[in-house]
């Protein structure tokens, strides 16, 4: 499913890193299509299939200075990345180009102007940072708090969580009236990926504490407040307050905690402290009646601070803020300070990525589809959408046929499953129909207001749904990101045609890497309609319960396994994989990989019926999880991500019987598991 856990600053989203499958962090050359041996034999599969399937590549890759990890679709993106800058700079030099090709080069031309950045310093800011400052009182700090949200979260396609904005807006079909469109609202106001960062008692937290109101205090300094460190010590405490009252992620992933619908009366009888009228008409929401609450003890804990906490304070914390986030659109010194913070004190990453890496960024995270359409038109071949056509209806088949096999599901439970797989819809490289931004004003020479207004813009697209039917096929990803998604209300799929690439998908490949490698993305994908989360929805995308009560015990005591299973496993030797914060993630890896696994065998191919052909497909799954981590941002994914790191879902082979008998898997190896043990859901 989508990921991008956290993002503190716009450009911090590269193009792989938009995520879902979350493939972002992982990668290999384009020339892995093809499994990569083993470098040696002193590694067996039974032991480390992770090691076993990837030894030349980990034995032979560095992480690169820029990062905090590497790996398969990191390099991928990163090759897809080069062409599109290329693409980019090759419009911006033709004066002729117009429409969105324009809005594209220009956007990212301005960025990559750093003179005229250097040149006109802060000044570019100053209006934003007068509006904070003009504020006198309570009412006008509830307006300012109003204005500041932004539809940058989503919490079931993406599951990104992360805002600076005090909440975060998601509109989206409602979760029990799938024929409109409502609004969501979100935790938010923090600087840091997450509350654990704040109250969690460790010496790394408490490092990083001290690192993050250094930080606060520079940005301060840098943008010309007086009295940084005081202020930033007051900032650090209310963002400690406003943790304090959100939910852990586990129980941000928990959709039923999530179907919290509010009246704009319950908000002053549930989250008294703001004038929620006043909020909600400075935030353009004035008329909507309805809302979704994913975060209700936070919507209170932030109101009652509201209350509580003194005009100043706020003031500050929303000028840190506004500047902490704008931080890539201005001079080199706020750009160098928000990654010395982000980058190395947070993820442990040595090296800032090169400008024009930063700026293909921002302006994906601004027009993506603008620059996707110009990415499908150049790059994405017509042969490869049929392929993946063919592979998504052969693995969608062999799921069905899983489903049908299962004796302990009912028959009524049967057919609601069946329904979902007969109408789910699955975008394959671009979507339907593509985002107009022919309303977006792009400014050459206009960085930090180019941001503003694309964001700006992009609020509006998303208030602009409140008064539109639900659209089943929109897309949530653009075309040119490696990655893919499944998208539970919709019952709807998405594979971009970034993904459909080497090592990914490769024409020229066998059909047992193929099915290996893209085959086990897909009925990943798929499989989503049918784990934790996406087993709550209908094939309308109603939350609604569709399982009888014997049949979701046995799933609840199948993914109890998983969550023990993954739970053991131990990166470090004070934090441990998070079973139940993952089991989604999880329990899609085994059911698609089983799924892939069935399509390929029925291919008829030369191989399939071989153990060579096996040996192909397990090597080409465990090619695309190839990924190195510095421990920092290991550490960040382990706390906050859905995603378990890729050894560990590399590991999901040893719940398949015929892994074991691919690779001669004995007892006494370490990921052996007697067949009793290994997990079987669906």
């Amino acid at each position: 499913m989508m990921k991008t856990s956290w993002k503190p600053a716009r450009t911090a989203i590269a193009v792989a890193l938009y995520a879902t499958f979350a493939i972002g962090s992982a990668h290999a050359q384009t020339s892995a299509a093809k499994p990569v041996p083993a470098a040696s034999m002193t590694v067996l599969p039974g032991d480390d299939f992770f090691a076993y399937a990837n030894a030349g590549w980990l034995a032979n890759t560095e992480i690169p200075a820029d990062r905090s990890s590497w790996g398969a679709g990191a390099a991928l993106a990163e090759e897809t990345n080069q062409r599109i800058r290329n693409m980019i700079e090759t419009i911006a030099a033709d004066k002729n180009a117009g429409g969105d090709a324009r809005i594209v080069a220009d956007y990212y031309s301005s960025f990559m102007d750093e003179a005229a950045i250097e040149a006109k310093g802060a000044a570019p800011l100053k209006p934003a940072l007068a509006k904070i400052d003009a504020i006198k009182d309570k009412a006008a700090l509830v307006r300012a708090l109003g204005a500041s949200v932004r539809a940058d979260v989503d919490p079931l396609n993406a599951t990104d969580f992360f805002t600076e904005n005090l909440f975060g807006l998601w509109v989206a079909q409602g979760l029990n009236d799938p024929a409109r469109n409502t609004p969501y609202l979100l935790q938010g106001g923090l600087g840091m990926p997450d509350r654990a960062y704040y109250l969690a008692d460790s010496p790394r937290m408490a490092e990083l504490r001290t690192k993050y109101q250094q930080h606060i205090a520079a940005m301060l300094t840098l943008a010309g407040y007086a009295d940084g460190g005081a202020r930033a010590a007051r900032v650090f405490a209310l963002e400690t307050a406003i943790a304090q009252s959100h939910a852990p992620r586990e129980d941000s992933a928990d959709v039923q905690k999530a179907n919290n619908n509010w009246s704009v009366k319950d908000f002053a009888a549930r989250a008294p402290g703001i004038d929620w009228n006043a909020f909600f008409k400075a935030a353009g929401l004035a008329g909507q009646d309805k809302f979704i609450v994913w975060h209700p003890s936070a919507m209170a804990g932030a109101a009652k601070l509201v209350a509580s906490t003194d005009v100043a304070t706020w003031k500050d914390f929303l000028a840190f803020h506004a500047i902490n986030h704008n931080a890539a659109v201005l001079p080199k010194a706020f750009a160098d300070q928000h990654f010395a913070f982000y980058g190395t004190a947070m993820s442990g990453t040595p090296q800032q990525s090169l400008r024009w890496k930063r700026a293909l960024a921002a302006t994906n995270n601004a027009v993506d589809e603008a620059v996707g359409k110009l990415y499908v038109e150049r790059f994405f071949p017509a042969e490869n959408k049929q392929r993946l056509q063919q592979m998504v209806s052969n693995i969608v088949t062999a799921f069905s046929k899983r489903v049908e096999k299962l004796e302990w599901m009912a028959p009524a439970t049967r057919a609601h499953a069946q329904e979902k797989l007969r109408t789910l819809y699955v975008g394959i490289g671009y979507p339907e129909r593509w985002t107009s931004y022919a309303g977006l004003k792009v400014v050459r020479g206009d960085p930090l207001g180019n941001a503003m207004r694309a964001e700006e813009f992009g609020y509006a697209q998303a208030l602009a749904k409140l008064k539109k039917p639900v659209d089943r096929t929109e897309w949530s990803m653009p075309p040119h990101v490696v990655n893919a998604v499944n998208m539970p209300m919709q019952n709807a799929l998405n594979f971009p045609a970034a993904i459909l690439q080497p090592p990914f998908f490769d024409p020229k490949a066998s059909d047992a890497v193929n099915y290996g490698a893209i085959g086990a993305v897909i009925g990943h994908e798929i499989s989503h309609s049918f784990d934790d989360q996406g087993a709550q929805f209908d094939a309308q995308g109603r939350l609604r319960d569709w399982w009888t009560k014997e049949d979701l015990a046995h799933f609840k005591t199948a993914s109890d396994k998983l969550i023990a299973q993954y739970s053991d496993y131990k990166p470090f030797p004070d934090l441990a994989v998070n079973g139940q914060l993952t089991l989604s993630e999880n329990l899609a890896d085994l059911a698609g990989l089983a799924a892939a696994y069935d399509a390929y065998k029925a291919t008829g191919s030369d191989k399939a019926s071989m153990v060579d052909g096996d040996r192909e497909f397990f090597i080409g799954y465990g090619n695309t999880w190839r990924t190195k981590m510095r421990e920092g941002a290991a550490r960040q994914r382990i706390l906050t991500d859905g995603h378990a790191p890729g050894e560990y879902r590399t590991a999901t082979v040893r719940n398949l019987d015929a892994w074991y008998k691919a690779f001669d898997v004995k007892p006494g190896q370490k990921l052996y598991l007697a067949p009793g043990q290994r997990v079987r859901v669906w």
